[in-house]
């Protein structure tokens, strides 16, 4: 039994755990408009009581207003934890849209320690930036 917990326990993944929500006034520590500092932040066992959302594997959420530029008013978070869920049932993917208040989000799945530090979205995403064009040029077409 005890042989059998200790490979159970050692097998789970771990993951960078923090949200621009929870983050200090005048402060990115989750690396919503700078970079993710790893350094800054210890990674969580997702099978362990210290993760927020316990799981199998990683995700980092980025969400940003449809405004057109961050000096302009736009607000974009990011959330990195533990999962169990994804939208798809796949892993090791991206998946971006608009919801339907016109929000911009990518979510991104991963499945080794440490992954969610950097993942597409730490710099201005393509996706990101080809949703809001995108979505215009189809609104155009169609006046």
């Amino acid at each position: 039994l005890i042989i059998f917990l200790h490979c159970h326990l050692g097998s789970s993944v771990k993951c960078y755990q923090c949200s621009t929500d929870e983050d200090p006034k005048g402060k990115d520590l989750c690396g919503a408009y700078q970079k993710f500092r790893e350094e800054e932040h210890v990674p969580v066992d997702c099978l362990h009581d210290e993760s927020v959302t316990p799981g199998t594997f990683c995700v980092k959420v980025t969400k940003q207003s449809p405004r057109s530029f961050i000096w302009d008013g736009r607000w974009r978070t990011v959330i990195r934890r533990c999962a169990s869920v994804t939208e798809t049932g796949v892993t090791n993917v991206c998946n971006w849209g608009v919801d339907l208040n016109g929000v911009y989000y990518e979510e991104c799945y991963c499945t080794s320690d440490n992954c969610n530090a950097a993942l597409p979205s730490t710099r201005p995403s393509l996706s990101l930036i080809a949703v809001p064009v995108l979505t215009l040029a189809l609104l155009r077409t169609r006046l």
